[in-house]
Parts: structure tokens; C-alpha cells; sequence
């Protein structure tokens, strides 16, 4: 029988790796890890034909949690590292997680142009509006009026980053939000996006209990986005300018460019690329 014929049925559990999350107890995230094995599982997705890649922060411990490939890199430099593994291997399947103050903020020209390269990968953010792992800084989606740090005591007083807003206008090709106290929602869309080709970016509300125990209180502030996704930018675009940030469960928008591919497949061998860099004796 042809192995390909059939897709071997697989379980959240076989993406799953046997070390033990270290978040706080009630941190988002663990709904986000689940969320993520099983829209893998849901897809019947081979773990080695799966790659997942995170920069600096808790959410990007991530790639530790499982059983697939992974890389855990630097501070903001997520995207362009996955990227890179996705024109080399086109074969995997490329996800990136990570969080609001790493994809934003360090990482915030690399986000821009990953929507702008629109390259068929998918990126997780869990976005507590905090940088959680390093006590409780503003992060470029707080709001300007939290004062709920001792490292912001006067709020961050300046306008909070929109990332669907920006994403949509970079060429982002799959825009969702989300919330982590609904994680079988949680991993319809990433399996959704996963299977829509170019760049998709789903924003998912992952509470930080810790620095934010006030975000407790999303689990009944969200509420499920009553319309459908559209392919029409500038029907996404006046949606997005107006909303609130909590109208979550739904794809918002589903475009239609081309996912970027390189060209040609490069046909040197690795001596003769390293001859092209030698120093003449």
C-alpha cells in the first residue's frame, strides 16, 4: 500500500515532548500549547515534517513543549529564522510563536516585512499586553493608562500598537484573533491558517495572571466576532480600525496574494561556494 494513500490518524498527544511547562499556574499559554497539538493532530501533520520557531519570552518556550522541530532563538528574530527554514525547506510546515513585546516590539520591522514577504508559514502571537518573563514592563500593546506595574508607575502614555490593523496594511494574507479560554476555537484557527497559503497572523488573548491578574476577567469580556472573513482589504480595514480588541473566534480576514517563492533552486555544491569566500594565499 502506498504510505502517502492514507494519512496516519495522529493525537495532541504525539506532538508533545516530555518536558514540563514552567509557566505560571493560569498563564494562557498552556491553552495555547494545547491549541496548537491538536490543530497539528487535526491536520494528521508527520511531527518531522513540522517545524516551530520562537524568539525570546515566555510564549516562546513553546518549541521545548514539543515533539516536532524546533528553534528557540533570539530576542525578535523569529520570523526571519523561520523564514530562512521555509525557502530552504518548503516541504515543513512552519510555525512561529511568540509574544507581543518579542513580535512587536525588537522584532516589530521583522513582523512588517515577514506580512510584506508573505511567505506560507504561520504566526502564533500570545498577546498579554506585559512582558511577563522580565516583571512586568509595558509592552507596545498596553494600554496608555495601565499603571498596574511598579515599572510603569505612570502608564505607558503613548497609543498601543494595532498588529491586525498593521499586519493587514504590510500584506499579511490571514488575519484571526482569538482567545486562550477557548482552546479547541484556538486550534480551528491555527489549522486554519495553516492550510491557507502566504502569511498568517492570529493574535491569540493569552492572560498573564501574574503582572495582569486583572485580564482574568477577558474570559467574560470576549465575545465571538459576528461576522465572517472577508477577502476585501478595505472592508478588513474599516472592521478593524473600530474595534474594541475582544470580538475574537473568527477569521477576519482570507486574501488572495500569491505566497512568495524563490526562484530557481540553487544548483552550486557547498566546496564551491566555500572556494568563491577563500582568501588568496
Amino acid at each position: 500500500m502506498d504510505n502517502c494513500a492514507v494519512a496516519q490518524k495522529m493525537s495532541p498527544k504525539d506532538y508533545k515532548s516530555d518536558v514540563k511547562p514552567i509557566w505560571c499556574a493560569g498563564c494562557g499559554d498552556f491553552s495555547v500549547l494545547s491549541a496548537i497539538t491538536k490543530a497539528l493532530a487535526a491536520l494528521s501533520l508527520p511531527p518531522e515534517q513540522v517545524a516551530v520557531v520562537s524568539g525570546i519570552g515566555c510564549s516562546s518556550r513553546i518549541p521545548a513543549y514539543t515533539s516536532v522541530y524546533g528553534f528557540h532563538g533570539v530576542h525578535g528574530r523569529a520570523l526571519p529564522i523561520a523564514t530562512g527554514l521555509k525557502i530552504a525547506r518548503p516541504d515543513l510546515t512552519v510555525l512561529v510563536t511568540g509574544g507581543d513585546g518579542d513580535g512587536f516590539s525588537i522584532g516589530g520591522n521583522h513582523f512588517l516585512h515577514a506580512c510584506r514577504r508573505n511567505v506560507d508559514m504561520t504566526y502564533v502571537v500570545m498577546d498579554n499586553q506585559v512582558y511577563g518573563m522580565t516583571k512586568g514592563q509595558a509592552s507596545p500593546t498596553t494600554a496608555p493608562d495601565w499603571e498596574g506595574s511598579k515599572l510603569t508607575p505612570e502608564g505607558a502614555g503613548i497609543n498601543p500598537f494595532h498588529p491586525l490593523v498593521v499586519a493587514l496594511a504590510a500584506g499579511a494574507n490571514f488575519i484571526a484573533r482569538c482567545s486562550s479560554s477557548d482552546p479547541n476555537n484556538v486550534a480551528q484557527i491555527i489549522a486554519e491558517g495553516i492550510r491557507h497559503p502566504g502569511f498568517s497572523l492570529i493574535q491569540v488573548l493569552s492572560p498573564c495572571v501574574t503582572f495582569r491578574p486583572e485580564q482574568k476577567d477577558w474570559k467574560r469580556m470576549v465575545r465571538t466576532a459576528v461576522v465572517d472573513a472577508t477577502d476585501d482589504p478595505a472592508r478588513a480595514a474599516r472592521r478593524l480600525m473600530t474595534d474594541d480588541g475582544f470580538n475574537v473566534g473568527k477569521v477576519l480576514y482570507k486574501g488572495s496574494r500569491e505566497p512568495f517563492r524563490p526562484g530557481a533552486e540553487a544548483c552550486f555544491q557547498v566546496d564551491d561556494l566555500e572556494a568563491g569566500f577563500a582568501v588568496g594565499q
